[in-house]
């Protein structure tokens, strides 16, 4: 099966970032894929489809596209989803899900579109074999994913199953938690886990930038939380793949091969090292820390790195070697995002809402100590705060739109000189392409 389309989805602003990711799992040239508006089309084989799944530290999951075509009703769904040879990829025995998103369906009911394409799948087996497969919602077999724009509908099957950001290590966690594809996200675009991607219409650098990673600069966050952005750069130092610790959704689909899979799970262990930098995390919750350094036993990179309790406005750099630091800090409206139990935490803690025990602006306190004490470091953070580099007086040198789940955000990266100061407003560097 050498010619499957794959459409792997990704959060709004990772778009150009992915495509890069998928070109270098795959090896695949610009040509077999497009970068769209939510993830990176590509025509690739099976087997690129499980690199993938093992790989990609970007993407949500790694859909295989059996349809696409116009529809006007609820009966072309139905009438689309017949057509689907089902019975190639998995068996009447099996239990399977569909699950529906859409951009301006002109359609009154979505559920009513997703009943129609269960009773399309479930009718044409029937009709083959004389057999209904049973729909569980809860831990499906199989998991068939139908997308509706305003004209066209596109079926997919999927080879993840759970959600890819679900590496399988991550167990203690605090209040409204950095998924794992975001912690890749922000690595990747501070250029520390892959070269920094120019803007359209900017000049590449006459010498193309290479990882912070290749050239073995540190990675510190002084606010780790429970520790996925450090666990993440920790694999990624240790050329550890993303999904070698987790089941998916491929291993329950016909075409599966064992031994092929266990080939490339043991090509994926070859390539493991000892850390090319030093990744360094701390935190002013020492109960934090504690679930970080269990994270990280679970996730195999506990002894490449450093994991130490301490206030993010006193900690000294980590390092002799300047290198990157990272922070995405607790605000508001994350933690509002995470429900009761993380409003209730904000509440409990002025520090999660930006403020200090004095009264103080956090930020602006946290840039004085950076400027007095971190000269030589790239510090990058993510907030929905548009106006933070003014607060923290400090100009940014680069913003990168990046979305927190249904949080519209920026990272800003600053580069930091002693007693560094914000600078008058200069024009807006434009933003990195999200192709």
């Amino acid at each position: 099966m050498n010619a499957l389309q794959l459409f792997v989805p990704c959060a709004a602003g990772v778009e150009h970032f992915l495509a890069y990711e998928v070109a270098h799992i795959t090896g695949l040239p610009a040509s077999d894929m497009q970068t769209l508006r939510g993830g990176v089309q590509l025509q690739a084989s099976w087997r690129a489809a499980l690199q993938l799944n093992l790989h990609s530290r970007l993407g949500m999951r790694v859909l295989i596209q059996l349809a696409q075509q116009p529809y006007a009703s609820e009966q072309d769904i139905y009438t689309a989803a017949s057509a689907v040879a089902w019975e190639m990829w998995f068996t009447p025995k099996q239990s399977f899900r569909v699950e529906i998103t859409a951009q301006h369906s002109p359609l009154k009911s979505l559920n009513f579109a997703t009943l129609r394409v269960k009773d399309a799948v479930a009718d044409r087996f029937r009709d083959k074999s004389g057999v209904r497969p049973d729909v569980d919602t809860q831990r499906p077999d199989v998991r068939v994913h139908l997308h509706l724009t305003e004209k066209q509908l596109f079926l997919y099957l999927d080879t993840s199953g759970e959600p890819l950001f679900k590496r399988g290590w991550r167990e203690d966690k605090g209040d409204a938690p950095l998924k794992e594809t975001l912690a890749a996200a922000m690595l990747a675009a501070s250029g520390w886990s892959m070269p920094l991607l120019t803007a359209p219409g900017e000049t590449p650098p006459a010498v193309p930038s290479v990882a912070g990673v290749e050239q073995g600069l540190p990675l510190y966050d002084p606010c780790c939380g429970s520790g996925t952005i450090v666990i993440e750069a920790a694999q990624i130092a240790c050329r550890m793949a993303a999904g070698l610790q987790r089941r998916f959704g491929f291993e329950k689909l016909r075409m599966f091969d064992a031994h092929v899979w266990r080939q490339l799970q043991d090509e994926a262990r070859g390539q493991q090292c000892e850390p090319r930098a030093a990744v360094y995390g701390s935190d002013v919750a020492f109960r934090m820390v504690d679930f970080a350094k269990r994270n990280a036993e679970r996730a195999g990179v506990v002894s490449a790195m450093e994991l130490r309790g301490g206030d993010a406005l006193q900690r000294m750099p980590p390092s002799d070697t300047p290198g990157v630091m990272l922070v995405n800090p607790p605000y508001g409206e994350r933690i509002e995002a995470a429900g009761v139990a993380g409003a209730a935490s904000m509440a409990r803690s002025g520090r999660e809402a930006g403020q200090v025990e004095d009264g103080g602006d956090f930020f602006s306190q946290l840039a004085s100590h950076w400027k007095k004490n971190y000269a030589g470091w790239r510090a990058w953070v993510l907030t929905p705060d548009l106006k933070l580099p003014s607060r923290m007086r400090l100009k940014e040198s680069r913003r990168v739109p990046m979305w927190n789940g249904p949080i519209e955000c920026r990272m800003f990266r600053f580069d930091l000189m002693a007693g560094s100061a914000r600078k008058p407003q200069a024009a807006a560097e434009p933003p990195p392409s999200l192709g």
